[in-house]
């Protein structure tokens, strides 16, 4: 666990939860989730002291859910907001090397999927987030937020619910890496199920890539949701007199509504990816289906051929002394050169109904 004092102008780390609230700026302490479980009691009487109110038992329970999708809650002293980060998972980057992406390197990256939730409790000054055991996001803001509060011109956040939204939109940023592996990954599989030469068999894979997709959808789903109820549960809050409040109350909005939008824009490409992904198996049927038919077709086209060719060889082939031209030295060469006549005809005529001819590859 680790507890953070920030200001407009300093950030600080604090050794342990402090007694009382500093003068100025508010306290984030971040924890992960089980260290959270450990501490609870303790984390509840600071908040008790500091703020006069505590956790609802409840939402504590949603903070140590690990399965719970996003979703946001308020309450009188504090809003509580739940949001299933979407990131890849530490080694998901199989193809950081360039090599060219393959079947199990598709599989590796929908496994490395992680969707695990992080959640915040938003008081007036102090911020409590909880975060998976192996979610860099605390660690990173508490890095970077280090490092701004040394240079003289960066601005920090100036209270919890600005935090908050700082990191959840850290959060919907980082899907960049994961699009970029998954694109790639799917885009080869997608080429391979139209290459007219692929005997693909492994539908087992794309069924499990429709079934990431699906559940990507319905997390950002989620989290459309989680956010558009923190922004009307923002619409409500009592209103500022003061001008550099209602300053930082619509920088709040205008933060929220950004947020929103990145959320719209993963949205947006978790659900192109879902429809290339059913129009390269459609046009895989398809595909499949055209072959069928050009095979059919020459198979139809070569009996029609040789159909007129069996019956010639077969009226000549009958068991009567008295056939025309039987028993004629020039017999065999005028048969011959009919079926030959007849061949050639046949095809020139199914060559000019295109029903014979190659397609360019």
């Amino acid at each position: 666990m680790r507890v953070f004092h920030v200001t407009p102008d300093q950030f600080t780390e604090l050794d342990a939860l402090p007694a009382d609230l500093p003068a100025t700026g508010f306290v984030w302490v971040g924890s992960a989730r089980r260290e959270f479980e450990v501490h609870a009691a303790e984390i509840q009487a600071r908040l008790q002291h500091w703020t006069g109110a505590t956790l609802v038992d409840l939402h504590v329970s949603d903070l140590l859910n690990n399965q719970l999708p996003s979703h946001f809650d308020t309450t009188f002293d504090y809003d509580l907001l739940v949001f299933r980060r979407l990131a890849a998972a530490p080694g998901s980057t199989v193809l950081a090397d360039g090599k060219r992406p393959t079947r199990r390197a598709t599989r590796e990256a929908l496994e490395a999927i992680d969707t695990s939730p992080v959640g915040f409790a938003v008081f007036d000054r102090v911020l409590v987030s909880v975060h998976p055991a192996d979610c860099a996001v605390r660690d990173h803001f508490a890095t970077r937020l280090a490092q701004r509060g040394q240079a003289a011109s960066a601005r920090l956040p100036t209270s919890p619910a600005e935090l908050m939204l700082r990191m959840v939109n850290h959060m919907v940023d980082s899907y960049l890496e994961l699009r970029r592996l998954l694109a790639r990954q799917l885009g080869e599989l997608q080429l391979e199920l139209l290459n007219p030469r692929s005997h693909f068999d492994d539908w087992a894979l794309l069924l499990d890539a429709r079934n990431r997709l699906h559940l990507l959808e319905d997390t950002c789903e989620d989290q459309r949701s989680a956010v558009q109820e923190w922004i009307d549960a923002l619409d409500e809050w009592p209103p500022e007199t003061d001008k550099a409040a209602q300053r930082e109350r619509e920088l709040l909005r205008l933060r929220s509504r950004d947020v929103l939008e990145h959320i719209e824009r993963v949205l947006g490409h978790v659900r192109r990816l879902e429809q290339s992904i059913e129009t390269a198996v459609q046009m895989h049927f398809s595909a499949l289906g055209h072959r069928t038919n050009n095979i059919m077709r020459t198979l139809t086209v070569l009996t029609a051929i040789f159909l007129p060719l069996n019956l010639i060889t077969g009226f000549f082939g009958m068991n009567f002394d008295a056939l025309p031209l039987i028993h004629s030295a020039e017999g065999f060469w005028f048969a011959f050169w009919t079926m030959v006549v007849v061949a050639i005809g046949l095809v020139a005529f199914f060559w000019r109904k295109r029903y014979l001819g190659t397609t360019p590859r």
